[in-house]
């Protein structure tokens, strides 16, 4: 959420930002609900100081003999309280009405953040890696992963729906591997401590990190009398292990890293990537969660992208690094860096990680704080995330550019210690 003081005291400025990623504040009933807030709350400051005169009365009276004098006083009082209680409602509903509002407004992008309104003005940073040069039709996943006896869709599409699968045999064992290799480097070489959290999450979890209210449909709530979701990413249970908490200074920062699966109904995109891995129910993820010191949050947003990237490189696999402009970044991220890896069956660059510096706008929701020693009260801290990676979009990318041309696939030797060895997936 937005700093309520920034929007009180430069409401046009935080506009202009806005306009930057194509939402359009409604500065007027902002204008209107506040000048309202700030009568009610002059309102209430007089009536108590009204009130406590009239109530410090009421002993003096008594004291001097007045009692009739006293008894109106009294009477006065209760009308006093009664009138506060009435303007102090007042001033709670226009508070939860500037609040509500709030929650469905998006981050402020960072000035690093580049202009433009949608994805076609992301600017690339740098690419990394040769995307291989076959001397046959390159096949996509769906059809190696058939001829390895890996996926099967169909199956799970009998289990349950469409945009699940089934993985079999050595694709089941490199997409473990695959898991197992990214939480690895990020614990043993990146620092990142482990964690193992619920992949269920309630409203206020999801409400912090902001995915709801806005949200909504993209996520699957379950049935029954409680508030409870299945988690569209661990950037969700992870970042949520701090709401409100209020940590000391020297514990940061926080690093952790979770392989969780994840589940979005991906509402928005019915006819878009309805073929394979890219875009399914169910997926899983190792996900990587820096909470730090407002000070450090830019040097940590450029380490967390460093970590995901190094998977990549480890993995050899081709991949570009792109800048999200203001109008394509997420609605809680100030600023984003995606990945994005080379496919060869589509010939062209596909999303595989998006990193994301929020600033205090998650810690503001969740009430998130810390005590620094030099300074008097809390402060909010900083959140960032990433993936690193998504495993299952990972299993795609070496799938198809690791590929021969006899329908076998190459382990990458990254990979083999976690393979018992394996080299090379044969074809069935």
């Amino acid at each position: 959420m937005l700093d309520p003081k920034l929007i009180r005291s430069d409401l046009d400025a935080v506009a202009a930002g806005l306009a930057r990623r194509g939402f359009e504040l409604d500065v007027a009933r902002l204008r209107a609900l506040e000048e309202k807030r700030k009568a009610l709350q002059v309102t209430t400051e007089q009536l108590k100081a009204e009130r406590n005169t009239r109530s410090k009365s009421i002993g003096e009276l008594m004291k001097a003999g007045s009692r009739e004098e006293a008894e109106t006083a009294k009477a006065e009082v209760g009308r006093l309280k009664a009138e506060l209680d009435s303007v102090e409602t007042q001033f709670d509903a226009v508070a939860e009405e500037i609040d509500n509002y709030l929650e469905g407004v998006p981050n402020l992008p960072a000035v690093q953040t580049p202009d433009g309104s949608d994805e076609s003005a992301n600017v690339e940073l740098r690419r990394w890696g040769t995307p291989p040069a076959f001397n046959f039709a390159a096949q996509d996943h769906v059809d190696l992963g058939a001829g390895l006896g890996g996926l099967d869709f169909e199956t799970a599409s009998t289990i349950t729906g469409s945009r699940f699968v089934v993985m079999q045999g050595a694709v089941a064992g490199l997409h473990r591997a695959l898991a197992q290799y990214m939480l690895d480097k990020h614990t043993r070489e990146h620092g990142y401590t482990e964690v193992n959290v619920p992949f269920i999450v309630n409203g206020a979890s999801l409400r912090g990190t902001g995915q709801l209210p806005k949200f909504g449909a993209d996520q699957f709530r379950l049935e029954g009398d409680q508030d409870y979701w299945l988690a569209p990413t661990a950037e969700v249970p992870v970042t949520n292990m701090v709401r409100g908490q209020i940590l000391d200074a020297e514990v940061l920062p926080l690093k952790l890293t979770a392989h969780t699966p994840c589940f979005r109904s991906e509402a928005g995109s019915y006819g878009k990537d309805t073929r394979g891995m890219i875009r399914q129910h169910q997926f899983e993820k190792v996900e990587l969660v820096q909470i730090v010191h407002p000070d450090a949050s830019w040097a940590a947003f450029d380490e967390l992208v460093g970590h995901a990237e190094a998977i990549l490189q480890g993995l050899n696999l081709p991949y570009r690094a792109m800048d999200l402009c203001a109008g394509d970044i997420g609605f809680s991220a100030a600023r984003t860096i995606d990945f994005e890896v080379w496919l060869p069956a589509q010939n062209c660059y596909r999303e595989i990680s998006s990193c994301s510096n929020f600033l205090d706008f998650q810690a503001r929701r969740m009430q998130a704080r810390f005590r620094s020693p030099e300074r008097k009260g809390t402060e909010l801290l900083h959140t960032l995330n990433g993936s690193g990676l998504a495993v299952g979009r990972t299993l795609v990318a070496l799938l198809e550019n690791y590929q021969q041309q006899d329908g076998s696939v190459v382990v990458p030797p990254a990979l083999r210690g976690y393979m018992g060895g394996l080299e090379v997936i044969e074809p069935r």
